[in-house]
């Protein structure tokens, strides 16, 4: 088996191939990151080892950097950071570069994520699985590999945010990649304002988080807890990464959003609890394996699918939606994205004034089961007037009940046994 990796320093990449555990005669231990530590003691410590790699791993005699550019969230300016990733004895992201098939031992369903402990689809990935082993990547791009190449079982992937609406990245992602959605879970926010021990708001110079958390929360922020605009905004990659870089830099002016279970692994105290300006803040996140599940009509369901047509006009659109109508179909989701290999057709100076014509993909959720004669029906009609569709998934429905838990001005200490200080 041939891996491909990547010099930063040479101009072109360079192929090697491997033969039991070693790399043109040098053993596979200096080509894989620190944090992958390599055992040959027995298969399923091979296994186990494989858990967390980086797809930018870095050289151990750089010096850690810190950059920032900035980018516009609620019309307010905000620096976004480059972090390089920092010791810690916490799991590590996957590494694109070394993703290669490894054997299955089979005692826990493995579910890949992206970001590291703490994250909210590691979250996710124990509501779906309560005893997997939750796998973090650095890319969704390398948790969709993960389960390609069978280091993990599932994929964990957010795709809609109640606040936000969709992650097109991601969807885009199901197209590229042949995984089957067979499972979903809504995952209720609860966003926390995490600093050092001892820090306290008055302290704070900035706020850092994933783009998304900081929207979620600019209101509460501002108005409530009065860190207005002489407090920072600063992105990054994600929430449970922002957490670990003010732990692990021992930033005393700098807090981070993220979960309190970010709060509990990195040792951050609690400045501010359920800050998200939406109580009702929800993520629905869906589930990926190889193989689809097999539909059935004992549990309500749910089917996605996506689908694009190369005829002009309006009705095709109508003949989608009348071929669900007339069989008492309800959608739960319709939404339009631009095709990524025509995405613009530039009208001739004929048509001046003329709208831009876009090619149109349509993602589409309905509650039906493909086990059903009436959803089999409806995607047999549609078909015919269509000249792309796909399934992307059959499966149950996230039926559990959920409740808004209040925000609270508790500072809590992360580790204390719940005992509050200030």
């Amino acid at each position: 088996m041939a891996l491909l990796f990547t010099n930063k320093a040479l101009s072109t990449p360079t192929t090697t191939t491997i033969h039991q555990n070693r790399v043109g005669g040098r053993s596979l231990h200096r080509l894989l990151p620190r944090c992958f530590h390599l055992r040959t003691t027995s298969r399923s410590d091979w296994q186990s080892s494989c858990t967390v790699i980086s797809s930018n791993s870095q050289n151990s005699d750089q010096p850690k950097r810190v950059t920032s550019t900035d980018i516009e969230i609620n019309g307010k300016s905000t620096s976004t950071l480059d972090l390089v990733p920092i010791d810690s004895n916490l799991p590590r992201p996957l590494t694109i570069a070394d993703l290669a098939p490894a054997p299955m031992h089979g005692s826990h369903l493995r579910v890949a994520y992206q970001g590291v402990p703490g994250a909210y689809s590691e979250a996710a990935a124990g509501k779906a699985y309560p005893d997997c082993e939750a796998i973090p990547c650095d890319q969704f791009e390398v948790a969709f590999q993960a389960v390609e190449l069978w280091i993990a079982d599932r994929a964990v992937l957010p795709v809609e945010n109640s606040l936000g609406g969709s992650i097109h990245r991601n969807y885009d992602l199901l197209l590229r990649h042949r995984l089957h959605i067979v499972g979903e879970v809504q995952l209720p926010v609860h966003h926390c304002l995490l600093a050092l021990p001892g820090v306290k708001k008055e302290n704070l110079a900035r706020v850092i988080s994933h783009p998304q958390a900081l929207a979620q929360c600019e209101h509460t922020l501002t108005n409530k807890y009065g860190l207005s605009a002489n407090v920072a905004r600063e992105a990054v990659d994600d929430t449970a990464g922002a957490a670990e870089f003010v732990s692990n830099l021992g930033l005393r002016d700098t807090a981070a959003i993220a979960s309190s279970r970010a709060a509990e692994l990195y040792g951050l105290q609690i400045l501010a609890d359920g800050i998200q300006d939406d109580p009702n803040n929800v993520t629905r996140f869906v589930m990926l394996a190889r193989e689809p599940i097999i539909p059935r009509t004992d549990r309500p369901f749910k089917t996605s699918i996506v689908f694009a047509h190369d005829k002009e006009g309006t009705s095709v659109l109508f003949k989608v939606l009348s071929a669900f109508a007339f069989r008492d179909i309800s959608l739960t989701k319709i939404e339009s994205r631009p095709h990524r290999n025509r995405p613009l057709r530039l009208v001739d100076d004929a048509n001046v004034g003329t709208a831009k014509h876009f090619e149109y993909l349509f993602y589409v959720d309905f509650e039906a089961s493909m086990a059903e004669v009436r959803a089999q029906n409806a995607l047999s009609e549609i078909q015919e007037f269509t000249s792309f569709l796909r399934v992307l998934g059959s499966y149950p429905m996230d039926m559990t009940p959920w409740s808004p838990s209040p925000s609270s001005d508790t500072v809590i200490v992360a580790g204390s046994n719940g005992s509050n200080g200030q």
